[in-house]
């Protein structure tokens, strides 16, 4: 089953052991514009998605396309 893109970015950071605070300070994106990406009230931006993925860890296409 593939993630939606809300629940990725979550789990991701889950992962990654960052609280939301942490995940804004390295991507330079608001707390809540983060929350918002999380709880699938907000789509990412193209660039906010390669910013994301980057310090994530994951290529912006595992994150379009979904994980399985």
């Amino acid at each position: 089953m593939k993630l939606s893109l809300h629940e990725q970015l979550k789990l991701l950071r889950m992962e990654k052991k960052l609280t939301i605070e942490e995940l804004s300070m390295k991507t330079q994106l608001g707390i809540e514009k983060l929350t918002a990406y999380e709880t699938g009230e907000q789509i990412p931006s193209k660039q906010s998605l390669f910013v994301l993925s980057t310090i994530l860890d994951v290529p912006v296409s595992n994150l379009v396309d979904g994980l399985k």
